[in-house]
């Protein structure tokens, strides 16, 4: 094989380092917060049960409807934007509140175990679900590519129309993975607000939190925007997203203590 050729065709190793850092920051601040407030199996266990049963029912629902909306849609991303939006906000949002009443109601959740069950959340999406299979996906081309041949060839041909941005030159490459990483963190900070409120919601059975965490579900509407925004411009909407449900849910968080004191 050309040697020229071959180096042309291999995945710059600094993409490894995104899965890696968005594996280290989701199991990073679970064991944080174990060792600063305590982290129970179940907060764990139930927030995989509410992320898990989220996730495999969007994939049921997308089976079912994405063949006939995408058909109405005729591209428009609006309509596009609220279909993805809308499933976040009552399968993930609104079944993370399911999951959280019923696991406070048997006494294995309580109103301490907020953050944790928002981290928890997190941790399934960003450490589980993107984060490590994103490595091993990595990994696997990356040593598939290395290996020449003809398979390599298909796989690099392949590649290369579906992900063209694994063959960027290193500082683009590295570019990207920044991008990549504020992404993984907005998606940390929402996910901890909606899962927090949920908790706080199903505790103190006050429903203006889930009222609250509800909308948050919409950062899936900004999805298909990328689109028409170039990719800097995306991850920076999205982090004012984040940035804004994490202040609407401090004043929450606040606004619940004062009540508490009286």
């Amino acid at each position: 094989m050309d040697p020229s050729w071959s180096q042309m065709q291999a995945i710059d190793p600094v993409y490894v380092l995104e899965p890696v850092a968005m594996i280290g920051l989701s199991v990073g601040t679970v064991l944080y917060w174990r060792w600063k407030k305590g982290f129970s199996r179940y907060v764990l266990a139930y927030s995989l049960l509410a992320y898990g049963g989220a996730i495999a029912a969007k994939v049921v629902f997308q089976y079912v409807t994405a063949p006939a909306i995408l058909s109405t849609s005729q591209g428009s991303l609006w309509l596009l934007g609220l279909y993805f939006g809308l499933q976040t906000v009552f399968l993930e949002v609104g079944g993370a509140f399911l999951v959280a009443r019923y696991a406070v109601s048997t006494g294995k959740l309580r109103k301490n175990d907020g953050v944790g069950y928002g981290l928890g959340l997190a941790f399934w999406e960003n450490g589980i679900l993107i984060g490590a299979l994103s490595l091993l996906s990595t990994l696997y081309y990356f040593f598939a590519l290395s290996q020449g041949g003809p398979a390599a060839e298909n796989l690099y041909s392949v590649l290369s129309s579906s992900h063209p941005e694994l063959f960027y030159a290193p500082i683009e490459a590295l570019q990207m993975v920044g991008w990549g990483l504020l992404e993984r963190i907005s998606s940390l900070l929402v996910h901890l607000c909606w899962g927090y409120l949920c908790l706080k919601s199903a505790t103190s059975q006050m429903k203006r939190y889930l009222c609250l965490a509800l909308p948050m579900g919409l950062i899936d509407f900004i999805v298909p925007f990328v689109r028409i925004m170039t990719l800097p411009l995306f991850e920076i909407v999205v982090f004012m997203f984040a940035a804004f449900c994490v202040l609407a849910t401090a004043y929450a968080a606040g606004s619940y203590r004062k009540r508490s004191r009286k």
